[in-house]
């Protein structure tokens, strides 16, 4: 029995096969030869009505199918149900639970894109663990499309999320103070900037000051979660069943790569108004460069010490610039001769260092022109990212048969907390 994708493939060639009848049709002049054509088209068309009732026989088969499962499975006693997780036999560990489940709905996720995303030709196991998925019930997945779509396995999810950080700094969390949320609700952060507070000497039998100038002031922030979507990248059903290479990488590279494009950019110049307002947006002027295109070095350490040396002690405070800025950087030397950029030491996980702390090339920093704020210095762990769960991905069959379309969906917003904690460098 032919399969659905199958029926479809020979609709099609009926269909092509019908056009060029018909245009020989209307090209041809001999009597004979077109009542051979017309009867010809006729033939044809009457194949392609009878092809379309087994299309749409099949097409109600599967859905009365699908629905019958559905309903057997929520009706069995102990079993997995779409709501509740973790506890479909006795005696097993969540741990091991969740594994098993995992593994059956990454299995049928690629199993659906390998057969072009054709659901009717998976059985029934995968077709359930399909419905059910494998992902927390989040705000972000109510948006998941209704023709095909299906949320994205947790390992495919969590390789989009390296290739982002590989992508820009701005969204790895070794570089930013990183925020987990499982909802987007809107999130208020107390803010606090007590570098200006210290103590004072205490004569013997003395009162303590009390005139409100010990209290400490703190202010708010809130933190949103903004909605980014990547292009559709459509992937032709060939490469999904014939591929020999690994299509898990080849998804989430390229998904990664766009999610990881806008998402860093957004974070590091974002203008706050629908979206992120970035780490060099936010950013207090350290330094004004006396040239419109050329950095001292005089002018990289002024930056670094208008900066508090509180925030210039933490293990996040590092440089950010493009890295053609760095090719300049790379050049400066100080009164003695010595470069200051200075090479790390891979055996012992150092890395290379500018002015004795480290740096990221961010490229989406602006190069070095004309009132361009070019070099960004400071404790980075007081900007916050705020991400909503993992990312989402859609597939759709329908709109682009016979490929498979995809996208990516993700939830995040990023704030500087302590505006004192990372100052800018700005050519004149």
């Amino acid at each position: 029995m032919p399969t659905l994708t199958q029926l479809h493939e020979q609709r099609g060639t009926l269909v092509t096969q019908a056009r060029a009848a018909l245009a020989e049709v209307t090209a041809n002049t001999d009597a004979a030869r077109t009542a051979e054509l017309e009867a010809r088209h006729d033939t044809i068309m009457g194949e392609l009505d009878t092809l379309d009732r087994s299309i749409e026989r099949e097409e109600r088969m599967a859905r009365a199918e699908a629905r019958d499962l559905e309903l057997r499975e929520q009706r069995r006693p102990g079993g997995r149900d779409l709501e509740v997780r973790g506890h479909d036999g006795e005696g097993r560990e969540p741990a091991e639970d969740a594994e098993r489940i995992q593994t059956e709905y990454r299995d049928a996720f690629f199993g659906m894109l390998a057969v072009g995303g054709d659901v009717s030709q998976l059985s029934n196991e995968q077709r359930s663990a399909l419905r059910g998925g494998y992902v927390e019930n989040r705000a972000q997945t109510v948006g998941t499309p209704a023709a095909g779509g299906f949320t994205v396995p947790r390992t495919l999810a969590g390789a989009i999320v390296e290739v982002m950080r590989d992508w820009g700094p701005m969204y790895d969390p070794t570089v930013t103070d990183e925020m987990v949320t499982s909802s987007g609700n809107p999130y208020d952060v107390p803010t606090n900037d007590d570098t200006t507070k210290g103590s004072a000497p205490l004569a013997e039998a003395g009162n303590l000051v009390d005139d409100g100038s010990g209290d400490m002031v703190f202010g708010n922030t809130t933190l949103s979660a903004f909605v980014f979507a990547t292009p559709w990248l459509q992937i032709s059903f060939e490469l999904l069943q014939d591929s020999q290479f690994n299509l898990e990488q080849f998804i989430a590279r390229k998904l990664g790569e766009r999610l990881g494009r806008g998402g860093n950019a957004k974070l590091t110049v974002g203008t706050g108004v629908n979206e992120p307002t970035g780490i060099l947006t936010a950013s207090p002027r350290g330094k004004l460069a006396a040239a419109a295109a050329a950095i001292a070095a005089e002018e990289l350490i002024d930056l670094q010490h208008s900066v508090n040396q509180a925030y210039r002690r933490s293990p996040f405070c590092r440089w950010q610039f493009a890295d053609t800025t760095l090719a300049v950087i790379r050049k400066l030397k100080d009164g003695q001769g010595n470069f200051l950029w200075q090479m790390g030491d891979v055996r012992a996980n150092a890395p290379d260092v500018l002015l004795g702390k480290p740096y990221s090339v961010n490229d989406d920093m602006p190069a070095i022109a004309t009132g361009a704020r070019a070099v960004l210095f400071g404790d980075h762990s007081r900007y916050t990212v705020r991400k909503v769960g993992s990312p989402l991905i859609g597939t759709v069959r329908e709109r682009f048969w016979p490929k498979v379309g995809m996208a990516g969906i993700i939830r995040y917003d990023g704030k500087l907390i302590d505006a004192n904690a990372v100052k800018h460098l700005q050519l004149a």
